[in-house]
């Protein structure tokens, strides 16, 4: 049999070429808990986009109501976008299981969890939603979460100590000053 021999081109004359593995280390990326303020704000407004798109935008039209770009995108959650084909309409996945950090009320004030994807964080978000609905007047609002655990941590549905951090503006998300009435 006769050996392939590689062509050499004009760019590549002058190269050595290399035998085995590369000599440069793959750089690390870094903790998320380390991330510079502007990367982490871009990787947030990423995951906002990443939520737009699940809800019918496209990329750029995501990019653009988050005020990052496709690349950004592509750079944070690349892994939970979809193109069927080169050219063709890029589109999220499901759900996806990037790490986020987010803040729910605890027994002693807000504590921050570890949710592992996209559905734990919707979950925190219909739990601060029903949290809302409570602090509004809506008594029956937390029932179905009463014993629930989200990443590993039991979620407060008494409704004394949630009134009380109401009061104290000791929730992760301080809209209910302004609202009247209601059950705080």
């Amino acid at each position: 049999m006769a050996k392939r021999q590689s062509v050499t081109t004009k760019r590549d004359r002058g190269k050595r070429r290399r035998s085995g593995p590369r000599s440069k280390k793959k750089a690390r990326p870094l903790a998320l808990s380390k991330l510079p303020e502007r990367r982490s704000s871009a990787r947030d407004r990423s995951f906002h986009a990443l939520n737009n798109m699940r809800h019918g935008a496209s990329i750029s039209q995501a990019a653009r109501d988050n005020g990052v770009t496709t690349r950004t995108i592509k750079k944070y959650v690349g892994s939970a976008l979809l193109q069927d084909r080169p050219g063709g309409r890029i589109r999220p996945t499901k759900s996806d299981r990037y790490v986020r950090y987010l803040q729910i009320p605890g027994p002693h004030g807000t504590i921050e969890i570890k949710a592992h994807g996209s559905k734990e964080a919707t979950a925190v978000a219909r739990y601060k939603a029903a949290v809302n609905r409570f602090l509004r007047g809506d008594l029956k609002a937390l029932a179905p979460w009463r014993g629930k655990k989200i990443a590993g941590v039991e979620l407060v549905t008494d409704a004394r100590t949630l009134k009380d951090q109401a009061k104290k503006d000791e929730l992760p998300y301080s809209l209910y000053r302004s609202l009247s009435g209601g059950a705080a």
